[in-house]
């Protein structure tokens, strides 16, 4: 699957605010100052953008299916080494390049729980960084009656097959976690929430989540209904947690 970068640019300052500081100088501590920094999924290069103030001196090799979202990472940032990969059919290749840490963020959310088992058997003790994972949990003000029956189409949208198998959506970072625990990785876990006020970011998820419920049965008309009232919400809080683990 792959993502408008239009989409990608309006979420990247909330992403950026959201992260866990703590987790994010903890692996800058964790690396060399000249790390070698692998990044799954990579868009146009966000995650590499948060991480540099922190690592001038990193190397960085992004990852992604689409090669126009790639030509937009290497036109911000040409130092970088871009690959155009399919991470559903060639994860152990991608994996099998020298690296320091493995990065990914907004990502695992939307892969199986055999893959995340295949990122675990194929890490090879090195630092994981994983941000931005959505945990299931949102709350938008004010409440709205159909507020629940969106929000359970929407999980259910989440946990369908984005091209990795079924989804683990929310329950992405407790298996990691879990996984990454039975590995012998001592594992650290942060919140990571968008605290977020209205505007175009808001609109726009408003509009993809009444789009997910939809293709997940929701009717139409409350679909309709949900997303033109939170076009107008004034604030919501949607959670995502980072995840920070070193062997």
């Amino acid at each position: 699957m792959s993502f408008d970068p239009t989409w990608l640019d309006l979420r990247e300052p909330a992403d950026h605010a959201a992260r866990s500081q703590d987790l994010l100088r903890a692996f800058a501590a964790m690396v060399p100052k000249a790390a070698r920094i692998l990044d799954l999924g990579s868009g146009t290069g966000s995650t590499m953008r948060a991480v540099s103030p922190l690592l001038p001196e990193a190397t960085w090799t992004l990852t992604d299916y689409d090669p126009a979202l790639l030509a937009l990472a290497k036109a911000r940032a040409p130092e970088a080494e871009t690959v155009q990969v399919d991470l559903a059919e060639d994860l152990g290749d991608v994996l099998a390049r020298k690296a320091d840490a493995i990065t990914a963020s907004a990502l695992i959310d939307l892969v199986s729980a055999e893959w995340l088992d295949a990122l675990v058997s194929h890490l090879k003790g090195r630092v994981v960084y994983i941000a931005l994972s959505y945990d299931g949990r949102e709350e938008w003000l004010p409440p709205h009656e159909d507020d629940e029956a969106i929000f359970d189409a929407f999980q259910s949208h989440q946990r369908g097959d984005k091209g990795f198998g079924p989804a683990l959506g929310a329950e992405a970072v407790p298996y990691l976690s879990a996984a990454l625990t039975e590995a012998g990785y001592r594992v650290q876990i942060d919140a990571s929430p968008w605290q977020l006020q209205s505007g175009a970011l808001m609109k726009a998820l408003s509009d993809g989540i009444a789009n997910a419920a939809l293709e997940a049965g929701i009717a139409k008309e409350v679909a309709g209904k949900w997303a033109a009232a939170r076009r107008e919400s004034p604030q919501c809080c949607v959670s995502h947690v980072d995840l920070l683990a070193q062997k």
